[in-house]
C-alpha cells in the first residue's frame, strides 16, 4: 500500500473526529420581526390548556357532523388556521383547505370557541403564533351492512 496515500486519509479522520467533539454554537441571531405579523415558529409553541389530549378531546365533544356532509358522504380533513395572541386569545380563524358540505363552517365554529390558550413565547415573552390546525371528518362504518 502506498505511505503517502494513506498519511493524508489519517489526518484527515483525525481533524474530523475532533472538530466533531468540540462542536461550536453560534450566538443567536436577533431577527428584525414585524410586531404586527404573528411568528410561524417560535422557541415554545401555543399550547391548549391542557394539552393535545384535551385538545382533542374538546374537538371530539364540541365539534358536530354537518347534516348535508352526512347525506353527501363527505369525509376529510379541514384544514384551520388561526392566531395565538400573545395573551393566548384565538384571533383571524380561517379555512386553508375546505372539504364543504357544511364541514369548514363547523370546524371554524369550534375553534373560535375554544378557550384562550397558552401563548407562545419567544425570549421568554409571549408573542403572537400562527397556528394551523386540521380537523378530521370521518363517517361511522355502517355494520349492518356487508
Amino acid at each position: 500500500m502506498n505511505l503517502r496515500l494513506l498519511l493524508p486519509f489519517l489526518g484527515l479522520v483525525a481533524v474530523s473526529s475532533l472538530s466533531a467533539q468540540n462542536e461550536v454554537v453560534a450566538p443567536p441571531v436577533e431577527e428584525a420581526h414585524d410586531p404586527k405579523e404573528p411568528y410561524t415558529i417560535v422557541e415554545e409553541m401555543p399550547e391548549f390548556p391542557g394539552g393535545k389530549e384535551a385538545l382533542f378531546a374538546y374537538i371530539g365533544k364540541e365539534l358536530k357532523y354537518p347534516e348535508q356532509a352526512i347525506e353527501e358522504g363527505i369525509e376529510g380533513v379541514v384544514f384551520v388556521t388561526f392566531v395565538v395572541e400573545a395573551d393566548g386569545k384565538i384571533t383571524g380563524v380561517k379555512v386553508i383547505r375546505g372539504i364543504g358540505g357544511g364541514c369548514d363552517e363547523e370546524a371554524v365554529r369550534v375553534v373560535r370557541g375554544m378557550p384562550n390558550w397558552k401563548p407562545g413565547k419567544m425570549g421568554g415573552k409571549a408573542v403572537r403564533v400562527k397556528y394551523h390546525l386540521p380537523i378530521r371528518y370521518k363517517l361511522a362504518e355502517d355494520k349492518g351492512k356487508q
